[in-house]
């Protein structure tokens, strides 16, 4: 999926670079690594560390500290298509560029973009220390989503992509959960009751099929900062949707599948949440939590 050359992305808000901040207590080994990263690859809260390890976690942390700079290389459409924090960068604007429009017209609600920070081995959020271990997520202390793209290398292990699509579709589902935290729904979601018919998994659930709708879009319109988007790179963000599947996750592990811990949903249900929003691209095909208000 590559950036129009003739984008026009001089108006957009820039993404801001994170320091080193804090640590987090991860345990040692790949394994807790993994694990981390996953759990807060689509949402999870860096602050509940410690229930996914089972011991101390990054704690309750103040608001972004050891920010720097803004990306200065990222300059063109074209450098989009080359570095990766430059593409999430731009993704992030083509997401704000969309939802500016659509959350007014489907849920009578204002679009306030959130902050976006494109960090490197650690940083300081409002939700507690991040590091490259814990991957991408979003913060609703600071209404903020955090990236270190490094993690997007960790995709292929879990048999998904690190193809551009892929890698913006996770910055789609991060500003879905903003959307959610607009909507005053985000806080529905609680870990501590997970399940394959809890709310946490329909949270999640629904910023899968708001980052569908978001590739519906991203392509369409004389303004669209995306080339035409293809079947082949459509297939890349659905099989990374299924890699973060809950059953997927516990089978390489080498764990037994157990429905009722589940927190995300499992591949199947993460697949057809993306496929739903990419092919209706509307609010009310992503009602996961069933409340009936959105305008088709």
């Amino acid at each position: 999926m590559t950036f129009r050359g003739d984008a026009d992305i001089s108006g957009r808000r820039k993404a801001t670079t994170g320091g080193r901040g804090g640590r987090i207590a991860a345990g040692g080994g790949l394994g807790s690594l993994l694990l981390v990263g996953l759990f807060l690859l689509m949402g999870g809260n860096p602050g509940d560390i410690g229930q996914v390890l089972g011991g101390g976690g990054g704690g309750q942390g103040q608001l972004p500290g050891g920010q720097t700079s803004t990306l200065e290389h990222c300059q063109t459409p074209e450098d989009g298509n080359i570095h990766a924090d430059c593409r999430v960068d731009y993704a992030a604007g083509s997401v704000d560029q969309m939802w500016e429009t659509i959350l007014p017209e489907q849920a009578g609600i204002d679009y306030v973009a959130p902050g976006r920070i494109v960090f490197e081995d650690a940083t300081q959020s409002g939700c507690g220390a991040a590091t490259a271990a814990t991957g991408p997520f979003y913060c609703p202390a600071d209404q903020s989503a955090y990236f270190d793209v490094s993690f997007f290398d960790q995709l292929d292990r879990l048999g998904g992509s690190d193809a551009p699509l892929a890698q913006m579709y996770i910055v789609a589902h991060e500003f879905g959960h903003h959307v959610q935290q607009l909507e005053g729904t985000l806080s529905l979601s609680n870990y501590n009751d997970p399940g394959e018919d809890s709310n946490a998994v329909k949270i999640e659930l629904q910023a899968d099929c708001y980052a569908g709708i978001w590739v519906s879009h991203a392509d369409k319109g004389e303004d669209a900062w995306l080339e035409p988007v293809t079947r082949e790179q459509v297939t890349s963000a659905i099989d990374t949707a299924r890699a973060v599947g809950d059953d997927n996750i516990q089978q390489r592990s080498g764990g037994e599948v157990r429905p009722d811990l589940w927190t995300h949903g499992s591949s199947e249900q993460r697949q057809n949440a993306f496929i739903t929003g990419y092919n209706e691209g509307t609010m009310a095909a992503c009602d996961t939590l069933e409340r009936g208000v959105y305008r088709s």
